[in-house]
């Protein structure tokens, strides 16, 4: 089968990436799927949903193997598999329905009440005047309603006294204002039941329970044996999976029964967790359930699928055959009982200019031949090439010279990759897209109007600062005579060519120290380039470039950090130079390594000035950050480098954890988007709808079906509940009043 592989990928150690796929899971279950016979594209979902959309309506798979978790909000993990769902895809796991309903705990015990499963006491708190714990046995538990991966659960989420629980319900609602839950804290120890639908066996998928076992000399130190967002997160290594869990095989089967009914009442599809408290009475109380549950390696449900015969392979196998049974998918060329979708290969045309002179420069910096520094090299066209190719497209190639007009006025296109940087001009890089629109054709990057903005330096900085982005103060000179701007405060300042890319005219003697040595380099620039040199105020500290992929509301990559290495550079400069032989002198840190608040600073920046200037599809935007952690604008370059392993974009794109190739479909999925769009609009020119919602609908839609779905939810569980204000919480017969634990 064709299968994407839907995920987010965690870049970094925070709590809002814990429930994210780290790249070792993403390759574990990759080199599976594989295995396995099927085609397979990754599909890291970060960013907008249009340009998620545009990907998977390009390669058009049979079925996606979903482990997206979503960002925000209460129905973050419904998000994708209703978007699937409105698009017509098959994926593997639970619907919308189930997994919003799933991620709010207290309506989960809710609906479970009224089928008779045991839970611990629990009180749902919006706000903590509602806080009531009449009824509800001491110590409790405070956590956070919808979450998973244990988060927001720590030691310090255990309440003794009521002064206590209102302490930490005030804390926890300050950092997770949706709502949390106050549960009895139940003496006792983990359990963790897998689900795996396909699994032929007498409790209809359910394996045998597993536990978590923490390690003595870790356990010690800790008051509560609660398996929290520490040892989930930062000391994994002190926990191992003991399979099967080391109960009775009454309790044993006991504990599947009950798994095996609440599925049925959930309506679970093709894996889940269930995670369950067993009490020092032998007493298993319900705590929740995880329809999306982590496959990273080592994770409860291998270890569970082990005791049925199942190793790694055939635990991924297993879930990709439960949903292909459901969608009936019998063979790799088309999903059986679905309505056919248009798909196949694009004729998609290759705009470039072509580098036939090598550009070089002195070891000191001075440029000796850089005419051709923006245009491509064969091997970078041959790697551009290749990649659109891998995704099933046709590629054109279109040089942009001066015959390119007719060739494209008589070349059939569907789009266009655009990369070519024009004739000459400081309108030159519009120029190809320009052609483009006369004629209809959609093409990857920006159109022009922005293409010839961001090409001169002084308008983009007009442009941002109006924006409320910082930039450098700055002016422009045509001949070295003309009058300082008093907005400089001193000196040094940085000239450059006020329309050039690729650090062209950027060398070491850039930075000067002096007016005169200011004005002996305009001119030399004005003379070399034929343009206005373009002079402001040098902003000493890091050097930063983001790059960002997307429309309306781009992905903003992880920042890239310009490193340099040689001290004895008073003033450094991200020069030509450096670009041509960067090894010894700089370093390049992807992802940068910057504290939280600076990092996002600078990716706010990032995305205003990208709206600002009306970038699209791609660009790379470069910043200086001063000592006191102010962000400077530098300039934007919506047709940044693609060469493999050398350009900036490139190079941010791998720290990310995106390769080459999925690099270049991202780049090419808004334009393929527009396409279909335009084919679309001819459609209905031709034949009158029909009414089909557009893509950017899609979104809207999802949110108000999953609201209405988590709405009708909750009356229904309201009227099972009757007045129950707590839950199932009483002591089961013989047993001393409960004190729950959460593992989340």
């Amino acid at each position: 089968m064709r299968i994407a592989l839907t995920y987010n990928l965690r870049l970094s150690d925070t709590e809002e990436e814990a429930e994210f796929d780290t790249q070792e899971t993403v390759n574990t279950l990759a080199g599976a799927i594989e295995r396995l016979g099927h085609r397979l594209e990754r599909f890291e979902v970060s960013g907008p949903a249009s340009r998620t959309v545009a990907r998977l309506e390009a390669y058009s798979p049979d079925l996606i193997f979903n482990t997206a978790e979503g960002r925000r909000g209460r129905f973050r993990e419904a998000f994708y598999p209703a978007l699937f769902d409105e698009l017509g895809f098959a994926y593997t796991g639970s619907d919308a329905y189930a997994l919003a309903l799933t991620l709010d705990k207290q309506l989960t015990k809710l609906i479970l009440s009224k089928h008779g499963i045991r839970t611990p006491g629990w009180q749902y708190v919006e706000k903590l005047s509602e806080l009531a714990v009449e009824g509800l046995h001491f110590p409790v538990i405070v956590k956070p309603n919808f979450e998973g991966s244990s988060k927001g659960i720590t030691q310090d989420s255990v309440a003794e006294t009521l002064e206590q629980a209102r302490e930490k319900v005030a804390r926890a609602l300050e950092k997770y204002p949706a709502g949390v839950l106050v549960e009895e804290y139940i003496r006792g120890r983990d359990l963790t039941v897998p689900f795996l639908a396909a699994v032929d066996n007498d409790y209809d998928g359910v394996l045998a329970p597993v536990e978590y076992v923490i390690d003595p000399e870790v356990s010690a130190g800790r008051k509560y044996a609660i398996y929290d967002y520490d040892l989930k997160t930062r000391r994994e290594k002190a926990v191992t999976v003991r399979a099967p869990a080391d109960i009775p095989p009454k309790m044993a089967e006991d504990v599947r029964k009950m798994a095996q009914k609440i599925l049925q009442v959930l309506d679970c599809r093709d894996l889940g967790r269930l995670d369950f408290r067993l009490s020092d009475a032998g007493v298993p109380y319900f705590l929740e359930i995880n329809a999306l549950p982590s496959l990273e390696p080592g994770a409860g449900i291998y270890s569970a699928a082990e005791l049925e015969g199942l190793h790694l392979d055939g635990v991924i196998n297993s879930i990709i055959q439960s949903a292909a049974k459901r969608y009936k998918i019998r063979d790799s060329s088309r999903r059986q009982g679905k309505p056919a979708r248009k798909s196949g290969p694009l004729r998609v045309g290759f705009a470039f200019n072509v580098k036939r002179v090598k550009p070089s420069a002195t070891a000191t910096g001075e440029t000796v031949e850089d005419s051709e520094a923006e245009y491509d090299s064969p091997n970078t066209l041959q790697a551009i090439r290749e990649a659109i190719a891998s995704w099933g497209h046709e590629v054109i190639d279109l040089e942009a010279t001066a015959e390119l007009p007719t060739v494209l006025s008589s070349t059939p296109l569907d789009i266009v990759f655009n990369i070519a940087e024009g004739f000459k001009g400081r309108n030159r890089e519009s120029q190809v897209p320009a052609m483009l629109e006369l004629l209809d054709i959609p093409y990857t990057g920006s159109d022009p109007a922005t293409l010839s903005l961001a090409l001169d330096k002084a308008l983009a900085k007009k442009i941002v600062r109006q924006a409320g982005i910082l930039t450098p103060n700055f002016q422009l000179m045509v001949t070295g005579k003309e009058r300082l701007n008093k907005e400089f405060t001193g000196f040094p300042l940085i000239v450059k060519p006020v329309a050039e890319g690729s650090s062209k005219g950027v060398v070491t003697k850039s930075v000067c120290y002096s007016e005169a040595e200011l004005r002996d380099v305009v001119k030399e620039i004005a003379g070399k380039y034929q343009q206005p040199a373009l002079i402001e105020e040098y902003i000493g500290g890091r050097e930063f470039t983001v790059g960002l992929l997307g429309e309306r509301r781009p992905r903003v990559l992880p920042p890239m950090e310009i490193v340099f290495l040689d001290k004895a550079e008073k003033n450094p400069v991200y020069s030509f130079q450096h670009k041509l032989d960067w090894t010894d002198r700089i370093r390049y840190d992807a992802p940068a390594k910057l504290e939280p608040s600076l990092l996002e600073k600078l990716r706010t920046a990032a995305r205003n000035s990208f709206m600002a200037l009306g970038c699209r599809d791609v660009a790379r935007i470069d910043f200086r950050m001063d000592d006191k952690g102010r962000i400077y604008f530098i300039e934007c370059n919506p047709l940044p480098g693609l060469t493999p392993g050398w350009s900036d974009l490139v190079l941010i794109a791998q720290g990310s954890g995106m390769d080459y190739r999925t690099l270049i479909g991202e780049i090419m999925a808004p334009a393929i988007r527009r396409y279909k769009e335009r084919e679309a609009r001819r459609a209905q020119t031709e034949h009158p709808p029909g009414p089909t919602p557009p893509l950017n609908k899609v979104v809207q839609r999802i949110e108000e079906q999953t609201a209405q779905a988590n709405a009708a939810a909750a009356a229904s569980a309201a009227a099972a509940a009757s007045s129950q204000a707590h839950g199932n919480g009483n002591p089961a017969p013989g047993e001393q009043p409960v004190r729950p634990d959460l593992k989340s």
